[in-house]
Parts: structure tokens; sequence; C-alpha cells
């Protein structure tokens, strides 16, 4: 019996050999001792993992490699960090700076747009003498600041030839005023007032008659009058610290002419009285005094005293070098005592 199921089994054996090869083969290869797998294909046949699967075998081997890479120190990440928030920073500085010179250029475009829409409108100056300060000088009669109807440079204000029958209203520190070739027929006690800075007044050539008596006298800066060429018949009072003069060609006579007007002008030197109808040297005169014009007047006479001291032969007058008589009715060969303290004789008639 038990060989019976012996060579059933075999037999069994034998025709599932047959209808396999590769089973037949396997059990050859057990029978060699490798275990059903070649020698040589054995790598070729099974792909040894270990075990492992194939993700599993890539995540040993990213691991694997991450341990094998040196990583540098936090310190240099940090250090780069660093370095760049700096560069971040340094570009927003940069953007930032960018905008805020962008939006100036902006603001400026913007003003000298408007700047260009809008009227010309001159500068601030100091109040002046009739009207309160506005720009470029006090306001004119004809509409406009003084320093746009004339000239102004520094404290000098030129309005020659500009047809005006006025003085205008000036800027507190005016200094020169120039008003030549004009219209002007009056000066009036206002014109010049608050002007404590006023050195030098030019009225030559304009239509002036009468001069107030006291426009002058509140300007304590003031050292030249210049009023030739006008219809004046009578000088106003002026400051002692006059030293020019100048008011020829008008029609000044004896009476025009304060007494002792000069007397008490220290620092006058220059005395220009040429071309009017006065009758008599206005003495006295300062000893400051160098040129004393009185031609083409209606003087008739000299006193001895009119120059010099009878009393002190040793005076002696150095400063008045230039005296002119000439073209009046006077004998200057008269009066010769009168000369004695004086550098040099008087221009005029000798005979």
């Amino acid at each position: 019996m038990r060989m019976l199921v012996r060579l059933v089994l075999g037999l069994f054996v034998l025709k599932a050999v047959s209808a396999n090869p590769r089973f037949s083969r396997q059990l050859d290869l057990y029978d060699n001792g490798n275990y059903g797998v070649e020698e040589d294909n054995f790598e070729d046949t099974y792909d040894y993992d270990d075990g492992l699967t194939v993700d599993e075998s890539e995540t040993e081997t990213e691991t694997q490699n991450e341990l094998d890479y040196n990583y540098p120190p936090e310190d240099l990440y940090e250090e780069e960090k660093v370095e760049e928030e700096e560069e971040a920073a340094e570009e927003h500085v940069e953007e930032e700076g960018e905008e805020h010179v962008e939006e100036e250029e902006e603001v400026v475009e913007h003003v000298e747009e408007e700047e260009e829409e809008l009227p010309l409108k001159p500068q601030l100056v100091p109040q002046g003498s009739g009207g309160s300060g506005v720009l470029m000088g006090p306001e004119t009669q004809k509409g406009m600041p003084v320093c746009l109807l004339c000239t102004c440079l520094g404290g000098s204000v030129y309005c020659d030839d500009m047809k005006l029958d006025g003085v205008p209203p000036l800027p507190k520190d005016t200094t020169h005023f120039y008003a030549r070739y004009n219209k002007i027929t009056k000066i009036n006690k206002s014109d010049f007032a608050n002007l404590s800075k006023l050195k030098r007044i030019d009225l030559t050539a304009n239509e002036i008659t009468s001069i107030d008596d006291g426009a002058f006298m509140g300007l304590p800066e003031l050292e030249e009058l210049i009023v030739r060429e006008n219809h004046i018949r009578q000088l106003p009072a002026l400051p002692e610290t006059m030293t020019l003069i100048d008011a020829s060609h008008n029609d000044v006579d004896s009476k025009g002419i304060h007494k002792e007007a000069f007397k008490d002008m220290t620092a006058l030197l220059y005395l220009y009285l040429t071309d009017n109808n006065i009758d008599y040297i206005p003495v006295p005169l300062p000893d400051s005094l160098r040129s004393l014009h009185l031609q083409r007047n209606n003087i008739q006479m000299m006193h001895e005293d009119t120059f010099c001291n009878l009393n002190d032969f040793n005076y002696i007058r150095n400063a008045l070098e230039d005296i002119r008589l000439d073209g009046n009715p006077i004998n200057l060969s008269k009066t010769p005592q009168a000369y004695i303290c004086l550098p040099r004789i008087p221009i005029g008639n000798l005979i």
C-alpha cells in the first residue's frame, strides 16, 4: 500500500515537471545547491534591495547623502541673512530717495509753472516816504512801484527823463536820488520825509519854481543838493552837513538867500550859484569852502572883509582857491585888500 502511494506521488510529480519547464529548472538548481537561482544570473533575476521597497531605498539614499553633505554653519546663514536684509534696506532707501527726488522735482516744476502763470511781483523793500512799504518800493502815482518805474541799484534811485511831475515816494534806505530832466514843478516838505540815509539829491533840469522851506531839514545825512537849471527864486534852509550846493541857472536873487545861510556849514566845499540874479556875495562863508562860483550874476561891489579878516593880518584862507566872479558888473581892482588872505585872486573884471 505504501509503495502504491509513492508511485502515485511520483507520477504526479513527473507530470507536473513535464508540464512546467521552469519548475523543472528550479529543481535542478535546488539540486545544485543554488536554491533555484543561477550564480551568474542572480543579480539579473532579482533586484536585491535588502528587503526594502523602492521608495524606502530612495529615502535611505537621500538620507545618506544628506548625512554625507557638509552643511555651512548657522553663523554663515545669519551673516548672509543680515547682508540680505541690509541690501534690501539700502534698496528700499534708494527707492524712497528716488521717489523723494521725483516728488521734489514735481513740486519745483509745479511752483515754476505757477510763477510763470502769476504776474511779475517785485521783492519787498523797506518802507519809503509818502506811503507804506510795498513790493519794489512804494507805489507811485503812475500805479506801479517806484523801482519798476525807476531804476534802483543798491541805495541809489535813478528816475531820469521819466516825465515825472513830482518826486515819487522813495524806499526808506535810499541814499542817492536822481530825477534829472523831468517836469517836477515843486518840492514839498513831505517828499523827502523819513529818509534818514539820503545823502545826495539831483533834480537838474526840471521845472521847479518853489521849494518848501523845511523840505530838506529832516535829512541828517544830506550832503549834496543839485537843483541847477530850474526856475527857483528862493533857496530853502539846508542842514549843516552840506558839502556841495549847486543852484546854478535859476532865478535866485538877493532876497532868495537866507541871512548867513552858509555860515554854520563847516563841511561845505563847493557853492555854485552861477547864472542867477544875486547882487552880493553871500557872506559869511565857512573856512572849509574850496570853490565859489558866482559868475554871470548882478554883483557890483565887494567889501574888504568879504574873504579876509582885517583884524588879523596873519589869517590865511588856504582852502578857497577857486573864486569865479566873471560876468558881473564889478571892478575887482578897487578892493585889493579883500584878497590878501587868499592863495589866488578871484577871476573877474580888473578894469
